[in-house]
């Protein structure tokens, strides 16, 4: 009997039609914490102290504690602890992170009207993740012989004949490799899969969104704040990543490893609206109370990849591209801060945001006017059910304080928690019949527990206007890796696919440095 290798092919999919799967979309919807170096040294911790640009997009009120106009700009450096060597991907690299003003005018005795502007980089993707292990038993082509055995797949005869032409199921592109070019033999109806005895996996993450938010706000008779930011937001998302798994021997085919080489991009924009409101109840007593809520950001985003797969000597590749949309949630804040306006403040914040409520969105076609061409789109109900089942509520909890022995030097400290956002049980689930499964070029998961984030920063008032502000971030974040969806079959043991879970890191330090002029 005649086995085959993997041979050149191509399979290239332009799908207007298409929505992307939570694990991907998990990725633009949390943010960093960066701004100016001010910002960062406190922690996040000023949504109600105000007179903050940063605090722009967090509670658009802030700016109307503003009584002088400002601009400033903020730049630094992120360098990722204990990263692999990946030749991909960076382990230190400079980035420019804020850049913005504001402009005061006196409506009235005791009130002012303020406009502003900021830029800020809202999350920094560079990240090298690295994963070994291994493998009893399992692999990842054998996870779609599993489904094809079952008749999860789109179409498929035992001649291994396809009808690409169905409706989706839940196929993949790697799916589609293995069952094109690995398991079938073409003169009989016999198909294969391969064990392997282990795996080792690295993927660079590189890019970044920035936010650019336009802010009105003001104040009535200095005790009553309020601010509207309407915020655009630009997605650069990129990964490389190598997958190489160790097949066992003998197998049928003679084939000793196989290689997923994957590259994804992301890019598009959005748009939100956010409202704030900042009240100083009593009115000698210098205790603010803040309260803000953004709508979610309507993302229309468009995903590309190129992904090959090769035993050594042969390959085979497809090529990707298509448009989506995506709905984060809405998110709430409430805020608290003291001080004397001279020598010392503190903050405390509290943000949440349920992240399982997220909207992933197929883009369904659309029709022109005279003007413009206007898009419709609807809500993947099968993929949202498994972000509601995947992905939490989050809560971000914000505390920092500044202290200013003299009036020109003040010292900052803060410290930042972001809970969990992936439930712990949860599992990219390739069985779901969506178009995001079946866009899906890689197979693994990550599910990130807590975030702690620990600041200190410094800053300088250079005669009369200037200032010149430092800080330093600590970020620590752990999580569990798995390379490919666990299968256990009830009837046949040896059938099971299973795999460990690996523990990971993201540890970065980041280095900001900020310049304003005040006028």
């Amino acid at each position: 009997m005649k086995k085959i290798y993997l041979v050149m092919a191509a399979a290239i999919a332009v799908l207007p039609m298409a929505a992307q799967e939570t694990y991907e979309n998990a990725k633009i919807l949390d943010q960093d914490l960066n701004g100016t170096a001010r910002y960062v040294g406190m922690g996040g911790a000023t949504d109600a102290l105000g007179g903050e640009i940063s605090s722009i997009s967090s509670n658009p009120a802030s700016i109307g504690l503003f009584r002088h106009n400002k601009v400033e700009g903020t730049a630094g450096m992120v360098s990722q602890q204990d990263a692999a060597n990946y030749p991909e991907g960076d382990k230190t690299k400079l980035s420019f992170d804020q850049l913005g003003f504001v402009y005061s005018t006196r409506s009235g005795e005791n009130s002012f009207i303020n406009m502003g502007f900021n830029y800020h980089k809202s999350k920094n993707f560079n990240y090298i993740l690295s994963a070994d292990d291994q493998l009893h038993m399992a692999s990842q082509n054998k996870n779609s012989y599993m489904k094809l055995y079952n008749g999860l797949l789109y179409n498929t005869d035992r001649d291994g004949n396809f009808n690409l032409d169905a409706d989706y199921v839940t196929c993949n592109q790697l799916d589609d490799i293995f069952t094109r070019n690995l398991f079938y033999a073409y003169d009989n109806s016999t198909a294969y899969f391969y064990d392997a005895t282990s795996y080792d996996f690295d993927r660079a993450h590189k890019g970044y969104i920035g936010a650019y938010d336009l802010n009105i706000s003001g104040n009535i008779n200095d005790r009553v704040y309020l601010g509207l930011t309407v915020g655009v937001e630009d997605v650069h998302y990129k990964h490389t990543s190598d997958y190489t798994e160790q097949i066992a021997t003998p197998n049928n085919i003679g084939i000793q490893k196989l290689n997923v080489y994957d590259e994804r991009r992301i890019t598009g924009s959005g748009y939100n609206i956010k409202l704030g409101a900042i009240v100083r109840p009593i009115e000698y007593v210098p205790l603010l109370i803040g309260a803000s809520v953004s709508t979610p950001t309507w993302y229309r985003l468009t995903t590309e990849n190129y992904t090959e797969v090769s035993d050594g000597n042969n390959t085979v590749f497809t090529e990707d591209i298509y448009d989506y949309k995506v709905y984060t949630p809405w998110k709430f804040g409430l805020s608290l801060g003291f001080t004397d306006g001279k020598f010392f403040a503190i903050g405390a914040g509290l943000d949440y945001a349920d992240y399982s409520s997220t909207d992933n969105r197929i883009n369904d076609g659309g029709s022109y006017d005279f003007y413009d061409y206007y898009e419709s789109s609807s809500s993947d109900k099968n993929m949202n059910r498994h972000t509601k089942e995947t992905l939490k509520g989050v809560t971000t909890f914000k505390l920092g304080a500044e202290v200013k022995p003299i009036p020109e030097l003040a010292i900052r400290a803060g410290y930042n928690h972001l809970s969990a956002m992936y439930d712990m049980d949860g599992f990219r689930d390739g069985t779901i019949s969506s178009p995001g499964t079946y866009h899906a070029s890689t197979t693994d998961y990550t599910n990130w527990k807590d975030t702690n984030r620990f600041t200190f920063g410094i800053g300088w008032r250079i005669e009369k206007n200037w200032n010149l502000d430092l800080s330093y971030q600590y970020s620590a974040t752990n999580g569990e890796f798995t390379p490919f969806q666990n299968y256990e079959d009830a009837t046949y043991i040896d059938w099971d696919n299973k795999t460990n879970i690996v523990d990971v890191t993201n540890k970065r330090h980041q280095i900001l440095c900020s310049i304003g002029y005040t006028f």
